[in-house]
């Protein structure tokens, strides 16, 4: 169902209409101008600009090395080639956290730099006053629970959260708190879907599910695994549509091939 197929800008309102008129809203990682405009040409209803860049563009091994500075390039390239999607850009760890002023001045520097449209940053009661900062600029803010990667050495794990009945009460209460706060959506990563599905039903606002099951309002997957551009993560959420890996791995050795054999460039490949 595809009742805002035709909406010309992507808006927090719009979304929550999505959420009530029962359409799924789809939502993918971006980080940059080509890739972003892909996206955006195909229908997208929101890009994350999101800290998993850390990964996928620079190579390390957690989300937390990103700066502030390497975000924001990221979110203006974005920003420039799109038209109709909603574009949330992460705040990075250590930007956010402990300092509600710090928060604010994070925020306020991705929108003003970026021109996105709003940010997202990880965990529920403990970042409230940071949150409540942000919004008292005018900034929307996407929350996100579950396995929060910016925690990973606390977890010490990347295995499913909320699995006992005592972190799923939480989570649930900390759900409640990103809406009352006033938080336009959240992101729940790898919980039992049950779980999500109770959080999705109770919750009035969006929430957009990564390894959380079908029973939320949305999905959102990091746009190199659903490539196949990485190769070595294959949790059991994700789901594959390309293997672009191989696909431009092979591209490559054709075009070394070519040139070695002087095939390329041929006559008509040149002036």
């Amino acid at each position: 169902m595809s009742v805002h197929k035709e909406v010309k800008k992507v808006t927090t309102h719009i979304l929550q209409e999505m959420k009530c008129d029962g359409e799924k809203i789809s939502m993918l990682t971006a980080y940059d101008f080509s890739m972003a405009r892909i996206y955006d040409d195909a229908g997208i209803d929101v890009i994350l600009v999101g800290d998993s860049a850390a990964n996928v563009m620079h190579g390390h091994e957690t989300t937390l090395p990103i700066t502030l500075n390497q975000i924001i390039d990221h979110a203006s390239s974005v920003i420039r080639a799109v038209k109709r999607a909603l574009v949330v850009v992460d705040i990075p760890f250590g930007f956010f956290q402990g300092n509600s002023k710090t928060a604010l001045e994070s925020a306020i520097r991705i929108m003003k730099e970026s021109e996105a449209h709003a940010v997202k940053l990880e965990g529920g009661r403990q970042v409230k006053d940071s949150i409540e900062r942000i919004l008292s600029a005018g900034i929307p803010v996407m929350g996100h629970l579950g396995l929060t990667p910016q925690s990973i050495y606390q977890f010490g794990t990347y295995v499913v959260r909320a699995k006992e009945k005592e972190e799923a009460k939480i989570l649930l209460e900390d759900a409640h708190i990103l809406e009352d706060t006033g938080c336009f959506s959240v992101v729940l990563e790898k919980i039992p879907a049950k779980l999500a599905n109770i959080v999705a039903n109770e919750i009035s606002i969006p929430i957009i599910g990564i390894g959380a099951g079908g029973g939320v309002d949305g999905q959102v997957l990091v746009s190199h695994d659903l490539l196949g551009i990485t190769k070595e993560f294959s949790p059991r959420f994700l789901r594959r549509y390309l293997n672009l890996y191989e696909e431009i791995k092979d591209a490559v050795e054709a075009y070394i091939g070519d040139v070695k054999s002087e095939d390329f460039p041929n006559k008509n490949e040149q002036y």
